[in-house]
């Protein structure tokens, strides 16, 4: 008898453990089902950098609607570093009194009330990179009140991460979101020094592929322990990676930089067309309440952000260069195309591109553009005006730094 039960004792237990064992077991894959299409909004960071607060906020959130970027697509409110007060005696994060008096859950209500989403930022560390509290130790505390304020996007930073390793670290917030329950789409901020497109496809929405952007069209900023970089260095360190992204995982080229300045009308057009064929996310980062004309028509331009946001959700590629003309194309739902010409040189190019001897083959995806076999018509989608059809022999002059961009129809 003595023996049964201490059978039947052993047995009991080893139920209980292997039960609460299961309490305990972390779900480590993202919320689906969002981002898509890469995802279209604002961050504060580039213009703004630490000078923020609600004012500005929900003045950007009635510029965004105001200046009709909105409709064009874009979403989400994104407050940048240094929003973040002090943690509570608990450990709970509250925002900087002094700059957000109201509170972190009524910005996120008034945001809301404008059909549009919030987004904000913390860090894998102990600290921001703008040196505020990170989420180190506090990460399901953290997401707990992202969650409770409404909050939509997290961008998540890789400052002051001594001794982590990256995939764990945001394996570790992916599971803390999961566990607060509200779909957060995820940005992975880890500068791709750990190869994030390998692990990241589950975990986040989107990674970061190189470090900072600066706003330079063709430039390196060295800082000494880390660089900045130029819109065409960003652009070349894309190549190798079109293969890891697709609906609801994108690489991330780091926020657009146009409209803050130094930047002449066709390095603008080509940032954003370029943005565009890379699927990359559209992340402005200028001030809306003040941008010009110009400005505006580039960012709001719906016929390159449907390239963008096309639903097959494949990143372009650079298909040829020839004399300092970079030949991209990307194929699109219905069989049609986006090709673009950029033009990284200091002077204009000519180009002659005779559609039908040129057959386009994605050896990844498995799509093809033959103009020998199909007649495609053409679209100018800066113009906006039909620009004939794929019978006839392109023959034209290219701007320094500056971009032609068709799509391509059967």
């Amino acid at each position: 008898m003595k023996k049964l039960c201490f059978t039947l004792f052993i047995v009991s237990l080893c139920l209980v453990t292997k039960s609460q064992g299961n309490n305990y077991i972390q779900n480590y894959h993202k919320f689906e089902g969002l981002a898509l299409t890469p995802p279209m909004g604002w961050n504060s960071w580039n213009k703004f950098a630490c000078n923020v607060d609600e004012k500005l906020i929900r003045e950007i959130a009635d510029a965004m609607i105001s200046s009709g970027m909105k409709d064009a697509g874009y979403t989400y409110i994104n407050i940048d570093d240094c929003w973040h007060g002090d943690r509570d005696s608990k450990g709970f994060i509250h925002p900087d009194p002094k700059r957000f008096p109201s509170g972190m859950k009524a910005l996120a209500d008034y945001i809301h009330s404008k059909s549009l989403k919030i987004g904000i930022y913390s860090d894998a560390g102990s600290q921001t990179c703008g040196g505020r509290p990170g989420s180190r130790g506090f990460e399901f505390q953290d997401a707990m009140t992202y969650a409770g304020w409404g909050i939509d996007y997290l961008k998540y930073d890789w400052c002051n991460t001594e001794g982590l390793k990256a995939e764990g670290a945001y394996k570790t917030i992916t599971a803390a979101l999961r566990k607060a329950g509200r779909p957060i789409v995820l940005s992975i901020c880890e500068w791709g020094n750990d190869i994030p497109w390998i692990w990241g496809q589950s975990v986040g929405h989107l990674w970061r592929t190189t470090g900072d952007i600066y706003n330079c069209f063709d430039c390196i900023i060295d800082h000494g322990t880390w660089k900045a970089w130029g819109v065409m260095q960003i652009l070349d360190k894309q190549e190798g990676l079109r293969k890891y992204a697709g609906p609801g995982h994108w690489n991330d080229p780091d926020m657009l930089e146009i409209g803050n300045g130094g930047f002449a009308p066709g390095e603008n057009r080509a940032h954003f067309t370029m943005w565009s064929m890379l699927a990359a996310p559209l992340i402005a980062g200028n001030d809306l309440r003040t941008m010009s004309k110009e400005i505006k028509e580039v960012l709001t331009n719906k016929e390159v952000i449907a390239v963008n946001q096309d639903a097959l959700g494949i990143q372009g590629f650079k298909w040829m260069v020839k004399d300092s003309v970079e030949t991209w194309c990307k194929p699109l739902k219905n069989d049609e195309w986006a090709i673009c010409f950029l033009n990284r040189s200091t002077r204009p190019k000519a180009i002659k591109f005779d559609w039908k001897k040129q057959e386009v083959t994605d050896t990844i995806f498995l799509k093809q553009l033959n103009a020998a076999a199909n007649v495609y018509n053409l679209k100018d989608l800066w113009t906006g005006k039909n620009a004939g059809n794929t019978q006839k022999e392109l023959d034209t002059i290219l701007p320094p730094h500056d971009v032609l961009m068709f799509r391509l129809s059967k």
